[in-house]
């Protein structure tokens, strides 16, 4: 049994949360205005696993409401998500993220002066979500749409820590084992064959800075479940792009101690899986690439750090090596567990993500600043009454759902 303590208080996964624990979790909501928004693709609603997610929250009926942040193709698909929804016994606010009203309103606030003009995805529905989740609740749980482990734990495990004021913790990052639930495989590989190798890579490189001795304290750095207080919440520039989770890990150094930061751990974990990609900007390749952006961002803002071109080509040495090493280890790990692994595959996708990190060098000096939708708190400099407009733009013609 695990009880590794790092530089992240870490909560491990030592017993089953049992019915008692449930029914004490829900009467603690009632004590603190607590929500869970969740980003998600309309086409999420035809399929089984954002079913069992509504079905787990409705068992929480002191939750204090809860947020969709939708991206819909039209009307009809916002009323169907409305409809999905009806049962819960809290109130439950559809967003339409990407809707033509919200469009307009947020293209006039850009002319008026505030960029917020971020490209459609998930960094955008959660900073959109995030308007409806301040004005209401003093803690937030964020889940993805694609859960398909989904199970009462979950929001417990996420939101106790911020609940009991005693622990002093503001923010919550899950962590969990990916394994298939078809064939026990390891998945994660985003974050087995990149983002940890890279962070060692660069520790190696640079020497170990506090920035990256805080990023490789996470046990799962990309994972995009967390939790946090409206205060943080609020406080959080919010990238737009595949950056999100180790961009926002960046936000919560720059706004938090060590000391107000956990993680959870859910245990066995599966969603939906993304493919390598056939070229640099698909699938996993864009995704690793705009990570190590995010990292070589993080770098010049906290460390005042930049890589030089020969660090650059050092860097991708030290990470195929390092990745190398880490494939022969899930190598042994499998094997001893009777789990499928196929080690030709893995180091092949090595070499694939090692050719990512010259290109994404030059392309990062090219506009190393990025782009990030501003905090909520900076918005409100510009409009103080931006929120409350984001949001009846975003539900135009779709009132929030009310509990009969």
């Amino acid at each position: 049994m695990d009880f590794l303590q790092d530089a992240i208080s870490t909560v491990h996964d030592h017993r089953n949360i049992d019915a008692s624990q449930e029914q004490r979790f829900n009467e603690r909501l009632a004590q603190r205005r607590a929500c869970v928004l969740i980003p998600c693709l309309f086409d999420e609603l035809r399929r089984p696993a954002l079913a069992l997610t509504r079905d787990v929250l409705a068992r929480f009926s002191n939750l204090s409401h809860l947020v969709i942040a939708l991206a819909a193709d039209h009307q009809d698909e916002v009323e169907q998500t409305k409809a999905f929804f009806q049962e819960m016994p809290c109130p439950v606010q559809v967003l339409w993220t990407n809707g033509p009203v919200l469009r307009d309103f947020m293209a006039h606030t850009h002319d008026a002066g505030l960029d917020v003009l971020g490209p459609a995805g998930k960094g955008w529905a959660v900073w959109v979500g995030l308007a409806a989740a301040t004005l209401e609740a003093e803690l937030i749980a964020l889940f993805d749409a694609d859960i398909r482990t989904f199970n009462p734990s979950y929001p417990v495990r996420m939101l106790s820590p911020l609940l009991e004021r005693q622990f002093g913790v503001a923010y919550v990052k899950a962590f969990y084992s990916r394994l298939s639930l078809e064939e026990n495989r390891m998945h994660g590989r985003a974050t087995r064959l990149f983002v940890m190798p890279i962070l060692d890579a660069l520790q190696q490189l640079v020497g170990p800075k506090t920035l990256l001795s805080y990023m490789h304290a996470f046990r799962y750095p990309l994972s995009g479940e967390f939790s946090f207080t409206a205060d943080l919440a609020l406080n959080l520039r919010v990238p737009c792009d595949w950056g999100l989770e180790m961009g926002l890990l960046a936000e919560v150094y720059r706004n938090l101690t060590i000391s107000h930061i956990a993680q959870v751990d859910l245990g066995v974990f599966d969603h939906k899986h993304k493919g390598i990609g056939t070229a640099r900007m698909e699938g996993l390749q864009r995704m690793c690439s705009e990570i190590l952006a995010c990292l070589m961002r993080a770098l010049m803002e906290h460390e005042s750090i930049a890589l030089s071109r020969e660090e650059a080509a050092t860097l991708e040495v030290l990470y195929q090596r390092i990745a190398k090493d880490r494939v022969r280890q899930h190598h042994l790990d499998a094997a001893i567990n009777n789990l499928p692994y196929d080690r030709h595959a893995e180091e092949s996708i090595v070499n694939c993500f090692a050719k990512l990190i010259r290109p994404c060098w030059s392309d990062f000096m090219n506009a190393p600043a990025g782009f990030r939708l501003p905090s909520w708190t900076r918005a409100l400099a510009f409009n103080p009454n931006l929120r409350q407009e984001v949001v009846a733009a975003a539900t135009k013609s779709t009132a929030p759902i009310q509990v009969t």
